[in-house]
């Protein structure tokens, strides 16, 4: 069993450790003033959409489809050939013999009617297609800026709750060294609430590590250097949302750019069934000569066609034919299988909404109030000798708890309102902002 202190041992070990915990506190505080400018939602994304290397990928495959149109408009290239024509082998019998000549000659293939129009709305059905799936990656990567804001909005506003919090944990502090000193309570009182400042100065650190990391994400997804400086978030205003579960699904199925994205495809599948079809008629080639001679003989000219026989169209043409109805089949499955997960995942965000908003409201008219309250209320008692710092510590961190998981149903409703958004189409200029 432990003697009691004296009043020497009491008093001697306690200064100095007041000190180094207030030092250290103050260090942290000192440390945690961030210099950057403020960090806006809106110039983030901005940076993200002209800078993030998806969306440039995107935009440089985009422009190159735009290439092929012309291309698919344009007949194949015309050919020219130029000879000489001999009698016998003995020797060069231009203008001797009739039958000598020197030859040029022309010639254009013509696809049989139709298959260049079809070519064509291939080629511009093919970069409609991925128009809309540069549309769908923008939204996605606005989805990621927002979802990456709020995160280090949440890491800062838990490093806030931290930082008031320390004000009561000294409040604490400061009630338990009174009673020490009056010789009411323990030392222990003192040393657990000095402990819970250290805790609560750990906890600030791994929140700034995971700032650091946070930046560096935001940094790659924007397309800045990796190292840039980031600011401090901005408040949060509260995102409207009123819709029902039922006009969300329908907003999504005929605004989202995948859908539509999928929708082009299986136009362009149809398209390539008709090509194939048309490949079962043959192409015409149409050739002019002009043929020389000299004395006597006359020059000469011919006109000729020729045309493709489709002899093995039952290994080649049906064949294409069935593989591009295969095609088609498969686009339209894809299609009824995105609009399974695009309903799913909005049911899913739509139910954390709700949730969220339940449980925002029940923090914030309720559990935290009357948390505080509690706190006060122990601590008020401890101060006039009742109680200890341990229950009140307890009641602390129970309140520190509750701000802490208001701020994080706050962000998850945010991040769900966000995901809605991109997956039912709705673009970032067409959504009201939610920062100030």
């Amino acid at each position: 069993m432990m003697l009691p202190p004296t009043k020497q041992m009491k008093r001697s070990p306690l200064p100095n450790l007041r000190f180094v915990c207030s030092f250290i506190f103050i260090f942290f505080l000192i440390a945690s003033v961030v210099s950057a400018d403020e960090l806006k939602l809106q110039e983030l994304i901005n940076d993200a959409l002209s800078k993030n290397p998806e969306i440039l990928a995107y935009q440089a495959r985009l422009a190159g489809a735009a290439f092929k149109i012309p291309q698919a408009e344009a007949l194949p290239d015309p050919m020219l050939s130029f000879g000489y024509q001999n009698e016998g082998f003995k020797r060069y019998t231009y203008g001797y013999e009739q039958g000598a000549q020197w030859m040029l000659s022309a010639s254009q293939t013509y696809p049989y009617p139709g298959k260049i129009p079809l070519r064509t709305d291939i080629a511009s059905k093919d970069r409609e297609a991925l128009e809309r799936s540069l549309k769908a990656v923008r939204l996605k990567t606005i989805v990621r800026v927002k979802e990456l804001y709020a995160d280090i909005f949440l890491a800062y506003k838990n490093l806030d709750i931290i930082k008031d919090r320390a004000a009561l944990i000294a409040r604490i502090e400061d009630a338990a060294l009174a009673r020490y000193s009056s010789g009411v309570s323990e030392v222990q009182d003192a040393v657990t609430a000095q402990t819970e400042k250290y805790m609560l100065l750990e906890r600030e650190e791994m929140l700034r590590q995971k700032i650091n990391a946070l930046e560096g994400m935001i940094n790659a997804v924007s397309g800045r250097d990796i190292s840039a400086p980031i600011g401090k978030p901005g408040e949060y205003n509260v995102s409207q949302y009123s819709k029902t579960l039922d006009e969300i699904i329908k907003t999504a199925y005929s605004n989202s750019p995948e859908i539509k994205s999928r929708e082009s495809s299986i136009s362009v599948s149809e398209k390539k069934v008709e090509l194939a079809k048309k490949d079962f008629y043959p192409d015409f080639t149409l050739n002019a000569g002009y043929a020389t001679r000299r004395g006597v003989f006359k020059d000469m000219w011919n006109l000729t066609t020729t045309i493709n026989v489709p002899l093995y169209h039952e290994k080649k043409q049906k064949q294409a034919v069935n593989e591009a109805e295969a095609a088609t089949r498969e686009n339209r499955y894809e299609l009824e299988a995105l609009k399974f997960m695009l309903s799913s995942s909005i049911r899913e965000n739509h139910a954390m909404i709700t949730s969220a908003e339940k449980l925002m409201e029940l923090y914030k008219k309720g559990l935290i109030p009357k948390a505080y309250q509690d706190f006060d209320l122990a601590l008020a008692g401890y101060v006039s000798g009742k109680g200890d710092a341990s229950s009140i510590i307890s009641r602390l961190k129970s309140l520190i708890d509750y701000e802490t998981l208001y701020w994080n149903q706050f962000i998850e409703r945010e991040k769900a309102i966000a995901r809605i958004e991109a997956v039912s189409g709705i673009s970032d200029m067409e959504s009201k902002g939610n920062q100030k």
